[in-house]
């Protein structure tokens, strides 16, 4: 019956991507169907991780996470947890020969999260790339089916789109991770009464700058998997688009969202554009 308590574990995996994000869920769903499960297990991992730091407030954090840290490399050891999330990760992890060092940065950044800090650009871009760019590998590792050559050629692409969908989380929860976690993650930015339209703009230009190297890997995806990461593309880059609209001091007070109808129609144009490989 270990089949069962499988799928039992994987179906939790589900859940909790479906739960958390709409939009990450949907666009498991354009993937091809044998993709979706591993990148479920990848999803629930992370984002079990991100919210011991972001939201287990009455809680001793530290030690929830180091717990964590520890099942984690037990599971993959052992190859089997009775913390569902955990078995179907390292079902993933194992199946597919995720370098533990992806885990290990992606770890080391929850931590960097343990504590209110104020980034300068070494740590800003240790912590885009453990908590994004590293997440993005874990997903290509599943992309690539194994293929070593294959996914040494899309690493760069897949870091940069990954650090781009950070960079935009950032500007997008700017007002909550200063107000409510006491974090300001871009460099040289440690007052927000500082935030302006000159670095607005300066941030943005890193972003375009990421999102034009990511989209180059986008295009040399198989298309098992290009459909669902040109749609987490799109809509991120109207997210982004919607940002750069949008006054500085207004960015500081409200978080910016796609509507659903919106992020329908956006579905309906991915959906064209890759069923006439136009992308």
């Amino acid at each position: 019956m270990k089949e069962l308590f499988d799928q039992v574990s994987i179906t939790c995996s589900r859940i909790t991507t479906q739960s958390y994000s709409t939009s990450f869920s949907l666009g498991i769903r354009c993937l091809d169907k044998s993709l979706r499960d591993p990148i479920c297990a990848i999803y629930g991992f992370v984002r079990f991780a991100d919210e011991i730091v972001d939201t287990f407030h009455d809680h001793n954090k530290e030690k929830l996470l180091n717990e964590f840290k520890r099942d984690t490399y037990q599971a993959i050891e052992e190859k089997i947890s009775l913390n569902p999330i955990l078995h179907s990760f390292q079902k993933t992890v194992n199946t597919y020969s995720i370098d533990h060092s992806l885990i290990d940065q992606f770890l080391y950044s929850m931590e960097m999260d343990l504590t209110d800090r104020e980034y300068d650009q070494e740590n800003y871009e240790t912590y885009i790339l453990g908590s994004a760019e590293v997440v993005g590998l874990m997903c290509l590792k599943v992309f690539c089916g194994g293929d070593e050559e294959y996914y040494q050629e899309l690493r760069p692409n897949a870091m940069k789109l990954g650090s781009a969908f950070q960079k935009i989380n950032f500007l997008r929860d700017l007002r909550a991770d200063y107000m409510g976690m006491g974090r300001t993650y871009f460099p040289n930015l440690n007052d927000m009464t500082e935030f302006n339209e000159d670095n607005k703009r300066e941030i943005e230009a890193d972003i375009e700058e990421d999102f034009r190297q990511g989209y180059e890997g986008i295009k040399k995806l198989p298309r098992s998997s290009r459909f669902g990461v040109y749609l987490a593309y799109v809509y991120y880059y109207s997210l982004f688009n919607k940002i750069k609209r949008t006054p500085s001091t207004h960015v500081m007070s409200t978080r910016i969202r796609i509507p659903n109808q919106r992020k329908f129609s956006l579905l309906c144009y991915t959906y064209v554009k890759h069923t006439l490989n136009l992308i």
